[in-house]
């Protein structure tokens, strides 16, 4: 099953900052004071999950926290910044990301075990590598995050959760990059967390965070790590090009995905982008769709959710970019 935009219909976003009536050069750098990787124009489809979308307009990867802080204190106000992680619950729009987009690698990704049951990450590690790590430390209350498919920065910034569990629930306080280079540490009461959102501000970066977990068996942790896993395998296209969970569950009883099978979404297709047969609230790229074809899909399924049920569904996954 498949549709069409109609002739002369928007794109979606086609309004938002970054159209053409708002684009603007690529801000202007200054790479003497980096010693990390700083790149113009860098494609990111190949660090997303989509596989798809435009440059960004500068790439900075950073050396380490003060190669970081050095950066950005360097650039003109009001140039806008963006964390890149894993590239997971992620749209990047056709026509590229404007000002900064920044990638937290291995100098980011240090997990330290301490023997009153916190972990300490850097905002690159993964939920799976934090998840393990607290399994050999004999940490529980931390295997939830092997079901995350992204980055600590990721999930702390938008409250990430799976399986009953959510961020919220673990976090103790997280060291945080603000646009112009000033380092912050925020506890967790201050965030104002709800599902799937933060009170973070646009352009600041997680670098840091420490999360409370209690005393355990790393065997018993490590099989709830097992069941997880298999849960994930066995119910979400993990082996196709895709964002993860697209919209977030609305309140009442009923998941998202339920509502979308029940608008008879379940398969649609716009272009090679698909609403997965496996699980209804993912979106796959089957081969070359755009963010374009992906973002109008999704955009299909909320009027057709709405119109079906009443339910206005709310994005999970971030779109950002020029159309």
């Amino acid at each position: 099953m498949s549709f069409a935009m109609q002739h002369g219909e928007s794109e979606p976003g086609s309004n938002a900052p970054g159209s053409d009536e708002e684009r603007h050069h690529a801000p202007l750098v200054d790479p003497d004071p980096v010693r990390g990787q700083l790149t113009q124009d860098a494609a990111l489809d190949k660090l997303v999950w989509f596989k798809s979308g435009g440059p960004a307009d500068w790439l900075f990867e950073p050396a380490d926290l003060e190669d970081l802080t050095r950066f950005l204190s360097s650039l003109e106000d009001e140039t806008p910044v963006m964390a890149l992680g894993l590239g997971s619950n992620l749209i990047v729009r056709d026509g590229g990301v404007p000002g900064i987009v920044v990638r937290l690698g291995k100098a980011f990704a240090s997990i330290e075990a301490r023997r009153d049951g916190t972990l300490e990450c850097g905002g690159g590690a993964s939920g799976i590598l934090v998840a393990s790590s607290a399994r050999d430390a004999g940490i529980a209350g931390l295997e939830f995050l092997r079901g995350i498919p992204g980055t600590v920065g990721g999930f702390v910034r938008m409250n990430g959760g799976a399986y009953g569990r959510e961020v919220a629930d673990i976090l103790v306080d997280c060291d945080v990059v603000m646009p112009g280079g000033d380092v912050v540490t925020i506890p967790a009461g201050d965030l104002g967390y709800s599902y799937r959102h933060s009170l973070l501000p646009e352009g600041a970066i997680v670098v840091c965070a420490r999360f409370q977990g209690v005393k355990g068996d790393p065997e018993v942790i490590g099989a709830e790590m097992d069941r997880i896993a298999r849960e994930r395998e066995a119910s979400q296209p993990l082996r196709t090009k895709t964002g993860g969970s697209t919209f977030k569950n609305p309140p009442g009883d009923k998941k998202a995905w339920q509502l979308v099978d029940e608008a008879g979404c379940r398969g649609l297709r716009l272009g090679d982008a698909q609403v997965s047969e496996k699980h209804a609230n993912f979106l796959i790229n089957r081969g070359e769709a755009t963010s374009a074809e992906i973002e109008g899909l999704g955009e299909e399924v909320r009027r057709r959710v709405s119109e079906a049920t009443g339910v206005a569904l709310e994005w999970e996954i971030k779109r950002v970019g020029r159309p």
